[in-house]
């Protein structure tokens, strides 16, 4: 194990005019569900490669006398026993993974013993160990906390808490205004996606009662027990996921989303990267669609690149601080290849003094510098969450790359409830959305220098991209299905004038307006207004629980009531047509892309029921434009 710390550091009438088989139609629909990889490509390749020879003897010396191996999950208990060894258990999970700590009594042991292990054949890798620790810059407070209750309640009197988000104490929320907030929350909130915390815990405070969370772990106490016994991991889950527009202290980022809270450090900030890596591991195996990890250090441990790399092939999105040592070296695991690298920046967007940069960092977001007041609020510059003290909780501003990697990890859970799901989509999406800094006045390329990557993560112009991206996959999904469904009817009418643009609207709105009211988010006439979080959750509820997965929405159902009504008039039939024709288009992108939850259906039957539907609205639309007999 190694040294490693929380980083403070169409012409329609064209189209319907032409003959076309079925055959050669399925040939187009085939090559538009490439629409989605060709919308969101060209993601910058993250360096990767062996380690440097001097970061492996480091990490060698740093724990002489300690190994982490990884067996192979199917060496048997007969065989590790044949091995001589003592195998101390990381957490229950080693029953499973079959990582273990070995101690030896001195270097030379465990040097014998580590060349013997790399050459057997049911031994994965063989790392040496070394405790966890947090870096000071990272999560010591130095400016004064916000007075409790000037954000934990609510003056109808003041401007405190109008608007929305009505949080009393956004006002100090700079961070969230420069990565695009609260525009963004006008196209989503992140609803349903679940972000996993690996960190020192995350405790319950007031500000994340209204917050939901799943079942984690605590690899510390090997337990299910995983409050926050220090206050950076709380810290962290609060700005991804703080409860907002709850008229109490402050907002976050995708606060509709669930929190998954992985303990890993104890209350002194130590712990063990073995328990990193199987807290990934479990991340990726219990559904998480985002990992954050507000933590780093100068080694290398395969263990924890292995875990990253099946996270990854799992469709799990992981995010890394960059590290806390002012150096032009990133810290591990965020030079990880599958890993966003975050570094950070301040008020004015220049990036702070304690962020590492290198060619590894792929995005920047704001983590504060608490020794400057630059927007002149009377407050530290800091990033500000509600969090455990000693004694109760407060609001807190912490600083560093760790609160960073959150903004990201949060931002990515926006994108990830927009419908784009893949890893490599996610990070595309952030990469090429990401603005250039107030500093900057040239750009190379995609990247602006080792310091930003990309740039500022920017959350309302990433969604903007993820929606349309996705609405364009619907759309020429939908349109492909047309041609498809046409394609069978040897005789068939020709759409021209007013009936061609009745069905090119009505394809239009089945595709990316009607079908997926549950997931276009919360309109900004809504959003901006006074109504509250009841009557949000009531017209989520009406349209579908938790804005999305209502059966009746995610089925053929709609056109098929539509055609049944309408039917005999003869003049809506084109409209009709594109309406079931849309709906198919929409069912089949989320069949094949978005992770629709259907609910009351089997989550293992759930892209069936959507290519079902899809099927059967494509045969509705069919249907209807066929002639007469």
């Amino acid at each position: 194990m190694v040294q490693c710390g929380i980083a403070t550091r169409p012409n329609w009438d064209c189209v319907y005019s032409i003959p076309v088989r079925a055959k050669t139609a399925a040939a187009i629909l085939l090559g538009l569900t490439g629409i989605t990889a060709w919308s969101w490509r060209g993601v910058v390749p993250h360096p990767g490669g062996s380690p440097p020879a001097d970061e492996i003897l480091a990490a060698e010396r740093a724990s002489p006398n300690t190994l982490i191996v990884d067996f192979r999950d199917d060496i048997t208990a007969q065989e590790l026993a044949a091995r001589g060894l003592l195998e101390e258990p990381v957490s229950r999970f080693s029953a499973t993974d079959r990582m273990y700590r070995i101690r030896f009594r001195t270097p030379q042991d465990a040097e014998n013993a580590a060349r013997r292990l790399r050459s057997d054949p049911m031994v994965e890798s063989v790392d040496h160990d070394a405790p966890v620790s947090l870096f000071p810059e990272d999560w010591t407070p130095t400016g004064p906390p916000v007075d409790a209750p000037e954000c934990a309640n609510y003056d109808r009197s003041g401007e405190a808490g109008t608007g929305f988000p009505n949080d009393p104490c956004f006002r100090y929320q700079w961070h969230l205004r420069q990565v695009g907030l609260p525009a963004a929350w006008k196209l989503g909130q992140g609803r349903d996606v679940v972000v996993a915390v690996i960190d020192t815990g995350v405790t319950r405070v007031p500000d994340l009662q209204g917050t939901r969370f799943v079942p984690g772990f605590n690899f510390v106490a090997d337990n299910d027990k995983t409050d926050d016994d220090h206050g950076h991991g709380t810290h962290v889950a609060g700005t991804i996921a703080q409860a907002t527009n709850n008229r109490r202290g402050v907002a976050g980022i995708a606060f509709r989303a669930a929190i998954m809270p992985l303990k890993v450090l104890s209350r002194g900030g130590a712990g063990s990267m073995a328990a990193i890596a199987q807290a990934i591991r479990f991340a990726a195996d219990h559904d998480a669609n985002v990992i954050n990890l507000s933590l780093g250090g100068p080694f290398p441990v395969t263990p924890v690149r292995r875990a990253i790399e099946y996270a990854h092939r799992k469709g799990v999105v992981v995010v890394a601080a960059a590290g806390n040592d002012s150096r032009s070296r990133v810290s591990y695991p965020a030079r990880y290849p599958d890993v966003i690298a975050v570094a950070a920046t301040q008020w004015d967007e220049t990036t702070t003094f304690y962020s590492n940069w290198g060619k590894e960092i792929d995005l920047a977001a704001p983590g504060g510098n608490m020794r400057v007041d630059q927007n002149g609020d009377g407050k530290p510059d800091g990033i500000l969450q509600n969090t455990i003290l000693p004694s109760g909780n407060g609001y807190l501003w912490f600083m560093g790359t760790s609160m960073a990697a959150p903004h990201v990890s949060g931002i990515a859970a926006l994108i990830v409830g927009a419908g784009v799901t893949r890893p490599d989509a996610v990070q595309a999406v952030l990469v090429d959305t990401a603005r250039k800094p107030k500093p900057v006045s040239s750009t190379s390329g995609r990247r602006i220098d080792d310091h930003y990557g990309a740039g500022i993560v920017d959350a309302r112009a990433a969604l903007q991209k993820a929606r349309g991206g996705r609405g364009a996959a619907s759309l020429g999904l939908g349109a492909a299905l047309a041609l498809l469904g046409l394609g069978g009817i040897r005789r068939r009418e020709r759409l021209g004038g007013a009936r061609a643009w009745a069905f090119a609207s009505a394809l239009v709105l089945g595709a990316s307006g009607l079908f997926f009211l549950p997931s276009l988010g919360t309109p900004a006439w809504l959003a901006e207004s006074p109504i509250g979080e009841g009557a949000l959750e009531s017209l989520a509820s009406l349209l579908g629980p938790a804005g999305q997965g209502n059966p009746l929405l995610w089925s053929a159902l709609l056109p098929l009531v539509a055609v049944a009504l309408l039917f005999g008039v003869r003049s809506l039939r084109p409209s009709l047509a594109g309406l079931a024709f849309g709906v198919a288009g929409g069912l089949l992108f989320a069949a094949c892309a978005y992770p629709a939850d259907v609910r009351f259906v089997p989550d293992f039957l759930d892209r069936a029921w959507l290519a079902t539907n899809a099927c059967l609205a494509t045969g509705l639309g069919a249907l209807v434009l066929a002639p007469d007999h």
